[in-house]
Formats: C-alpha cells, structure tokens, sequence
C-alpha cells in the first residue's frame, strides 16, 4: 500500500510539473497585461477589467512588410503580450516573417513554444533537427499554402529557396515564446564563452572563435 501511494504521489508530482512547463490556464475571461505595475510575477499583472477596451485586443500593421536589408535577410514582426495586451494568459502569439531572396531565419530555438507556420507568399525550405544522439534533422520545401509545425524546444530554421520575397505567418503556443538564436548565444553572449569551450566544442581552432565572436 505505502508503494503504491507513494507511486501515484509521484504521478501526481510529474503531472503538476508538466502543467507548470506550459503557460498557466486563464481563470478568468480575460487578463489584459498592465506592464505599469512593478508586480513581479510569471506573466503579467491585469489591468483592472473595467477599464479594458477593445483596443487591448487589438493589433494593426500585419500586412506590412518588413525591412529585410540585413544581413540574414529577415524581418521579424512579432505579436506577442508585449505588443498585444489582450494575449495575457491566452497561451498563443502570432508571428509574420519576411524574407528576402536567399534570406534566412538562423536555427533557433522557442524556450517556451511549439510552432506552426504557414508559408503566404514565396518558397521556404523548412526543417527541424531532433535531439541527441540522433540528431536529425527533418526537412522539406513549402510552397504558398504549405503548412509545417515546428516541435517544442527543437532547434528549427527557414530559407527563402524561390527567387523573389517570401512571406511565412507562424502560430506559436505562448504569449511569450521567447527565442534563442544559436549563434548569437554561442558567438555573441555577454560576457562572452570561454574560447577554450567553442574551440573544444566544435573541435576548430581559437583564432576562428575569436573572428566569430566579432560577428556577433
């Protein structure tokens, strides 16, 4: 009996703990984000619902294109609870990329996210990269109306293959994805890694570190 109640106590641990890894539910209709108040708290404190409007709920400038004279060829327009209010506690955000030709979105990461991204106008080669010791990567061109879904916490990219623009929208499963991108967090961290780490890490020499790091 003391195992098995010992055994379903440790069910109950690791459900708790998997509900934790993910944005908490509302419990409310809604919890319009006031970042004004000095509340330090997982998420954002609410505005008081009597004074929201619908204006919180609102965003504008989707159909806009982005500036992609950059050196990965990107423009990145989030809508996340930092430029939509109204997303606090929803567990969704809402992404549009442009790419110029050849342009590429690095292999990153979302800390807090799956994705599902749908390609509006263009050619996008697409892929994902499982964990270790496998580490394969999983890997397709899209073509307008193509959908594809990138997995939680996997390293995944895009590049632009046709020969003009491309527009891709992504879903993602947080109002605060987060996002980290490999190089800039291997080559460009403040302070900076140990040479010796990158150097030992992807077995090349400490010279083509150091003129990596001043990339980033």
């Amino acid at each position: 009996m003391a195992t098995l109640i010992v055994f379903f106590g440790l069910v109950a641990l690791s459900v708790s703990l998997l509900a934790l890894a993910y944005d908490q539910s509302p419990l409310q209709d809604f919890c319009v984000a006031d970042p004004s108040r000095p509340v330090l708290i997982n998420g954002l404190s609410c505005k008081d619902p009597k004074t929201v409007q619908a204006n919180d709920f609102s965003s504008s400038g989707f159909h806009l294109s982005g500036n992609t004279s950059n050196p990965v060829g990107l423009a990145v327009k989030p809508v996340t609870v930092s430029e939509l209010p109204g997303l606090n506690t929803l567990g969704i955000s809402l992404v549009r990329f442009d790419y110029a030709p050849r342009g590429v979105n690095p292999p990153h990461t979302h800390p807090r996210a799956s994705e599902i991204l749908t390609v509006v106008e263009g050619s996008l080669e697409v892929g994902f990269v499982t964990s270790s010791p496998e580490n394969r990567r999983i890997t397709k061109v899209l073509q307008k109306g193509d959908v594809f879904v990138f997995p939680f916490g996997l390293v995944h990219y895009q590049k632009n293959v046709g020969a003009g623009n491309a527009v891709a929208i992504a879903a993602l499963s947080s109002q605060n994805p987060g996002v980290v991108i490999i190089s800039g967090a291997l080559f460009g961290s403040t302070p900076e890694m140990s040479d010796d780490v990158l150097a030992r890490s992807f077995q090349i020499d400490r010279n083509v570190i150091k003129h990596l790091q001043t990339k980033f």
